[in-house]
């Protein structure tokens, strides 16, 4: 299926780009899947409009609701992998996959917000850089031939695995106490039991269990929950700052045709921000279609 835009995201800064793409003829996507942090906002009474303030799930229903009225297609699917198509012949660059679709498009904006799926386990941050990776596209190449584990059990993670799996020479998913996903490959081995914590000398060495198991391993991808904004920014090739994407005036980030908008460029978190920089995206996505 092929669309001029898609967006991946459907909270303030996601929907309004695609009110403005919409209305401008573009054949727009939105894809979401995971709660947005605005749907767990009591009360908003600093926005614009609303005399008695209005919740934050009501703000977010009705943002959805407004775009599928301009007709939108708005999908609850999530998204696991954004790829560039780099032998494409006609303008649809990018291919945006899901759990259960594969869309092209000519533009894509980031606007799932800041998402923080890194699990509170000992040793994590310790490690960062040091054998513990966000990217399996990115280093996966470093541990070819070496034994690594995954951290997660959703479709993410399934989907790191599949990127690791021709690479290295063997694959532990820890699902962390997670239910097991259903992936089955020669050199993968799935344990459920919970993480205690990563240890290591000046790199990950190995993960202990919380019942005093201890699984080697050369490296760790962390793949817990539903992948967010930089960890699709990452896997294509786009500046970030630590976890936050690099934009300019325009939205845009060094990749021509993508753009990022609302909590994960930074700077202030709020709503009016969001839907400002959504705006901007979508009437700079007009332009790139």
């Amino acid at each position: 299926m092929e669309y001029d835009v898609i967006i991946i995201g459907a909270g303030p800064a996601g929907i309004s780009a695609s009110l403005y793409t919409v209305r401008a003829n573009k054949k727009t996507l939105v894809l979401y899947e995971d709660l947005s942090s605005l749907e767990k906002t009591h009360k908003i009474e600093n926005y614009y409009g609303f005399e008695n303030g209005i919740s934050g799930k009501d703000l977010y229903e009705t943002g959805i609701k407004q775009a599928k009225n301009l007709c939108v297609d708005v999908k609850k699917e999530e998204v696991i992998k954004i790829e560039m198509d780099m032998n494409n012949k006609n303008s649809y660059k990018f291919i945006v996959t899901t759990s259960n679709n594969v869309y092209k498009s000519k533009v894509v904006i980031l606007a799932t917000g800041n998402k923080k799926n890194k699990p509170k386990i000992t040793g994590i941050e310790k490690f960062e850089g040091k054998g513990v990776s966000y990217c399996a596209i990115c280093d996966g190449f470093f541990y070819r031939n070496k034994d690594v584990a995954v951290i997660g059990s959703g479709d993410y993670a399934i989907s790191e695995t599949n990127d690791l799996i021709n690479v290295v020479k063997d694959v532990t998913i820890l699902t962390n106490g997670e239910k097991a996903p259903d992936l089955r490959a020669d050199n993968v081995k799935i344990e459920t039991r919970g993480i205690k914590e990563i240890r290591g000398d000046s790199k990950v060495e190995e993960v202990e269990l919380e019942d005093g198991t201890k699984i080697k391993t050369d490296g760790i991808f962390v793949a817990q929950g539903v992948a967010g904004s930089t960890d699709f920014a990452k896997k294509l090739g786009v500046i970030t700052n630590k976890d936050k994407i690099v934009v300019n005036e325009k939205m845009e980030t060094n990749i021509s045709g993508l753009f990022a908008c609302g909590d994960c460029t930074g700077g202030l978190l709020q709503v009016s921000k969001a839907v400002y920089e959504g705006a901007v995206a979508g009437l700079e996505a007009i332009r790139k279609c």
